[in-house]
């Protein structure tokens, strides 16, 4: 099962959509997402701020805009 790490913020409407895709694409790749706010810890702020969502698998990650194809792709690679 994966591990996938969710850099977001409330509200974050683009965030939300990729909860949805990851959902679609779960009986593809079981996963659990653990949720971070960035607005909780400054570095973070500072660092993701203009980039949410921000996946994160391991050491890899993919930020916005992320589209069905990519975060697929993302996942395929993180399973690997």
């Amino acid at each position: 099962m994966l591990q996938i790490t969710l850099f977001t913020k409330d509200p974050c409407p683009l965030c939300d959509d990729v909860k949805v895709l990851l959902d679609t694409l779960a009986g593809t790749y079981p996963h659990q997402l653990i949720e971070v706010d960035i607005t909780q810890d400054r570095d973070l702020n500072a660092r993701y701020r203009f980039s949410i969502p921000v996946l994160q698998i391991g050491e890899s990650q993919i930020k916005a805009p992320i589209s069905l194809v990519e975060l697929n792709r993302f996942l395929r690679e993180g399973s690997a």
